[in-house]
């Protein structure tokens, strides 16, 4: 649909930036428009996943990106106490999966991505409006407050609230509460020696993990009204609710200052789009298909729908045919993965935690072959595609 090669993406984040750096890569003159005065990312660590990393490869930075995994060793899955419910290897999860699951700061990410832009493509403090999504005879146009952008494609990267969503697909219900809120920090903690974790109690998590710069990447999830906030501060909520966690749960807290905890409630797409595309109007990540967080692929689902829409950006019904019944299921096994993790009922909990505990020793590995249909994902062939694995071997 793309013909004359111009594109403008609405929204620079992880998927907007990547959208931009694939279908410049396909020779396509683009434009970022981002509202906020910086692309400095809202936001404490991603997940990346083998998946989002061989779509990185599509624009050429997934090795750079595969050279900050810093899970090494052991990891698993534990109870508050301390018990390990199941283990698994750094090791094994890159032997399963074809590479490693990657955790690094959302802004090492942006600024990797950001070098893959012309720099005079992204405008900051650009708020833009979708004022027509454009037909087989007509482009797109989209306005903002210094006049209208006429584009061959239109990239709507603007996130769970998506306003070009609501303009596209009005009857749409857009976002509902997933029924938890979440913490987040990256903090240095001095002296730190932990296995990666992940800890289920009753209608809460936590997780623990180590970046390659050092610092600790914590993230925490409770069953909670939409809108509640802490009386006092969030690390004060996060204390009382995890202080008397395993370690080194309460190393972490006594080296997390109050401004760097960021707290968000959860809100996902329960009822899918009909399609990811009208006119000359593309959606990916969280604007086509916001999914909890329980499986670590927002982010990466949106890199790999950008890469997918880069390959298909003349023809955006396969697009939606390519991307919209993978996102679905990932979006629902999302759900269900929630559902398990933030169980509150106590004799629901004692049977599941047996259960894993149980099926992991009897099948090693069993856990990670659930992530298998999501992590073992590859991009479209050449010459979009690099054709590389990460071991290198075509």
């Amino acid at each position: 649909m793309a013909r004359s090669g111009r594109a403008v993406v609405i929204g620079g984040g992880i998927g907007g930036l990547t959208a931009a750096a694939a279908l410049h890569r396909c020779g396509l003159q683009v434009t970022v428009l981002e509202r906020a005065a910086s692309l400095e990312p809202v936001g404490a660590g991603i997940s990346l996943a083998p998946n989002a990393l061989r779509a990185l490869d599509v624009i050429g930075i997934g090795d750079e990106i595969r050279d900050l995994a810093a899970w090494q060793g052991d990891g698993g899955l534990r109870t508050p106490g301390g018990r390990w419910l199941s283990r698994s290897s750094a090791d094994a999860a890159a032997e399963r999966f074809g590479g490693p699951l990657v955790l690094l700061h959302r802004a090492t990410l942006v600024a990797s991505l950001t070098a893959r832009i012309p720099q005079d493509a992204i405008r900051t403090a650009a708020g833009a409006t979708l004022a027509d999504p454009g037909d087989a005879d007509r482009p797109a146009r989209v306005r903002t407050p210094d006049g209208e952008w006429e584009a061959d494609l239109v990239v709507a990267a603007d996130g769970i609230r998506s306003a070009v969503r609501r303009t596209l697909f009005p009857e749409h219900p857009g976002p509902a509460y997933s029924g938890f809120t979440t913490w987040r920090v990256v903090v240095p903690v001095p002296g730190a020696e932990f296995t990666p974790h992940e800890t289920w109690g009753r209608g809460s998590i936590w997780g623990t993990q180590p970046l390659k710069d050092g610092r600790v990447y914590a993230y925490a999830a409770a069953v909670a009204p939409a809108g509640e906030r802490a009386p006092d501060d969030e690390k004060s909520e996060l204390l009382r609710r995890f202080g008397d966690w395993h370690d080194p749960i309460p190393a972490v807290l006594a080296a997390t200052r109050s401004e760097d905890v960021l707290r968000h409630d959860v809100h996902h797409l329960a009822e899918p789009l009909p399609a990811f595309h009208r006119g000359r109007v593309a959606l990916v990540g969280d604007a086509a298909h916001a999914m909890p967080p329980m499986l670590g692929q927002g982010g990466n689902q949106a890199v790999e729908d950008a890469v997918v829409l880069a390959h298909h950006h003349e023809d955006l019904a396969a697009y939606t045919a390519a991307r919209l019944p993978r996102t679905t299921a990932v979006t629902r096994q999302s759900v269900r993965a929630a559902r398990l993790n933030l169980m509150n009922d106590r004799a629901a909990i004692a049977l599941r935690n047996t259960a894993i505990t149980a099926l992991s020793k009897a099948v090693p590995g069993l856990l990670l072959r659930g992530f298998e249909p999501v992590a073992g994902w590859r991009p479209p062939q050449q010459p979009y595609a690099s054709g590389i694995t990460p071991a290198g071997k075509r």
